[in-house]
């Protein structure tokens, strides 16, 4: 009996030693295995460190496409304002084009000033003159075409399309050689002081109705009356 309780307490013993030096090798493999996972986790931190600076610097990007995004919308809101300034300026170049001859700026009367004073007759004058010589060089530049372009060509179709051409630019200075009649006409009228005022009724025409159509030797109400007039006798 003495010898079976001797070794149950040496196997007692035993198993304590075994179960303490399994304890301190754990305990050992703990503490070598701490400083890996620090090395790990600084290995991590370092590789994780240049992405967020590249992060970082991919930041100012997004700040220039939204400065980039916020130009296009001020363009986008400059466009219509930069149409409505196009339309202004071309409607102050029709303004000043009002009259057949262009480059000539309309008159522009003061409150108070006589009709057909010499500053007027000068302007009217001058634009007459203007539009003389403009007709004149058109006539000049038709009789050039007509003589240089003018050729017998065999096909009898190309023959028809240069004589219909031809025919076409005669009507036009036709027209334009009794417009410089009236033109001629209207001089005369400036020279003699008749100038400006109604064949019919005498009233005067109008600055803004000479500027439109320097021959005009009706008022607008006798024009109106006139054309209804032709339109019943037609």
């Amino acid at each position: 009996m003495a010898a079976t309780k001797k070794t149950a307490k040496a196997k007692a013993t035993v198993k304590k030693k075994t179960v303490a030096k399994k304890q301190a090798a754990k305990k050992a493999a703990v503490k070598k295995a701490a400083p890996k996972k620090a090395a790990v986790k600084k290995a991590a931190v370092k590789k994780a460190a240049p992405k967020k600076a590249a992060v970082k610097k991919a930041a100012p990007k997004k700040a220039v496409t939204k400065k980039a995004a916020t130009k296009k919308v001020t363009a986008k809101k400059a466009l219509p304002k930069k149409a409505a300034a196009a339309r202004k300026t071309s409607r102050k170049t029709a303004s000043s084009q009002i009259g057949p001859v262009p480059g000539i700026a309309p008159y522009k009367e003061n409150k108070g000033e006589e009709y057909m004073n010499d500053k007027q007759v000068e302007h009217f004058k001058n634009i007459l003159l203007a539009w003389k010589r403009d007709l004149m060089e058109e006539v000049d530049r038709t009789v050039h075409h007509m003589q240089d372009d003018a050729a017998n060509f065999p096909d009898p179709n190309d023959r028809a399309t240069q004589e219909s051409e031809f025919s076409m630019e005669l009507r036009a200075r036709d027209r334009e050689r009794k417009l410089i009649k009236k033109i001629d006409e209207s001089i005369r009228h400036l020279d003699n002081d008749e100038f400006g005022y109604c064949e019919a009724c005498g009233v005067e025409i109008g600055v803004k109705r000479l500027e439109a159509r320097p021959t005009a030797t009706l008022c607008i109400d006798c024009k109106i009356l006139d054309e209804i007039r032709e339109k019943q006798m037609g």
